[in-house]
């Protein structure tokens, strides 16, 4: 995240910003900060479901639990992220 602050700081103290460049740029850190909300939603929701009593280790079930939770919301977040980007492009189409 500091590359992409001095990158832009460099740009613009320069006089010369390069629009394609800062695009990708903030490409990557939307890209980023998507994952981590889906990491963070996907951590919250299966800790909530698996783990009943938290302690120092889990135990056979609760990695079971936790392993097939996390399968299961990947496989959603990416039916969801695959009909939401073809309806994008399906709405680009039109115009």
């Amino acid at each position: 995240m500091d590359g992409f602050g001095s990158d832009f700081s460099s740009a613009a103290g320069s006089g010369k910003m390069d629009t394609g460049t800062i695009m990708e740029q903030v490409k990557v850190q939307i890209a980023v900060a998507n994952a981590q909300e889906l990491l963070q939603r996907m951590t919250d929701k299966c800790f909530k479901k698996c783990i009943g009593k938290p302690g120092g280790t889990l135990d056979n079930s609760e990695q079971k639990c936790i392993a097939m939770c996390m399968d299961r919301y990947m496989d959603a977040w990416n039916t969801v992220s695959r009909a939401y980007n073809s309806r994008l492009q399906r709405e680009r189409a039109r115009i």
